[in-house]
């Protein structure tokens, strides 16, 4: 008979780790911080009828049907909630988390973002068991990757959560059977992220020269995209508006569609001086 799980997760990267926890477990829920229907793990759950419940915190409630299920363990990615005792000691083999990272590197909400901010050419994603401190908790498995110079956070994010189902489905059945002892992290190499906000992605372009380099902006375009993106504000006809820098030398002006760095010099007065001044061209 198939062990049940519970499985807490959102965004599109999280679908391989639920595909695999429905083949290969019984997967009795899925809680999501992720409301409308249309997102992708709802929407997911919904197309192959798998029972999940939306959530923006734990409470009383959540907290008395995931004691019903009585699941031993269950298993957790991008999940944006920090999970309290009370919710852990509800799985006698724990909550297994899938982080996209070597672990102690790159703790917290944005460490793909981090490896392609420092222009790292390996990262890699770690399975653990959580506990009450951020990333904190000992490893039950590790997989290197390599970050391809064409890397965005997309497709890194993309790599390292399916790289993270097959670590999950190769060391989850070793893990439950007693074969694997989780290992503490060393906690005295811990590097930690942080969240990003609308204006993580902000430059001044009339002062960058000054305070960052080529190099570092073709760094922050790929790690900030689609989110928040790098972006400047630019004054046309009189109007501010936005004008976001994208990967594979593309812009896109507030209102517009994206557009070649050709075009954009081609169409804007001032399209030239702000790309040279960017170091872009």
């Amino acid at each position: 008979m198939k062990q049940s799980t519970i499985f807490f997760g959102a965004s599109s990267y999280v679908i391989p780790l639920i595909q695999l926890l429905n083949e290969k477990y019984q997967l009795k829920l899925v809680v999501t911080t992720e409301q409308k229907p249309t997102d992708p793990v709802p929407s997911h759950c919904i197309t192959h009828g798998i029972s999940y419940i939306s959530v923006t915190k734990f409470d009383e409630t959540l907290r008395s049907k995931l004691l019903a299920l009585s699941s031993s363990f269950a298993v957790l990615a991008d999940f944006r909630l920090m999970v309290k005792e009370d919710v852990l000691n509800l799985f006698p083999k724990g909550i297994i988390n899938i982080h996209p990272s070597l672990l102690p590197e790159y703790r917290g909400p944005t460490p793909g973002v981090a490896a392609l901010l420092d222009g790292r050419e390996t990262t890699g994603v770690s399975l653990m068991l959580l506990d009450t401190q951020l990333d904190h908790g000992p490893l039950i498995g590790q997989v290197s990757e390599h970050i391809l110079p064409s890397d965005t956070a997309v497709s890194l994010y993309e790599k390292l959560f399916a790289k993270g189902a097959q670590l999950l489905e190769e060391k989850l059945p070793l893990y439950l059977e007693g074969k694997i002892e989780p290992k503490e992290q060393d906690h005295s190499k811990a590097t930690y992220t942080d969240f990003l906000t609308r204006d993580s992605g902000y430059i001044d372009y009339h002062k960058l020269s000054a305070i960052i380099s080529h190099t570092r902006l073709e760094q922050m375009i790929k790690a900030y995209f689609p989110w928040p993106g790098v972006w400047t504000k630019v004054s046309v006809k009189g109007k501010a508006l936005r004008v976001k820098f994208l990967p594979e030398q593309r812009v896109q002006v507030e209102g517009k569609n994206p557009m070649s760095y050709k075009d954009f010099m081609n169409g804007y007065e001032q399209g030239k001086n702000i790309l040279q001044k960017l170091q872009l061209i």
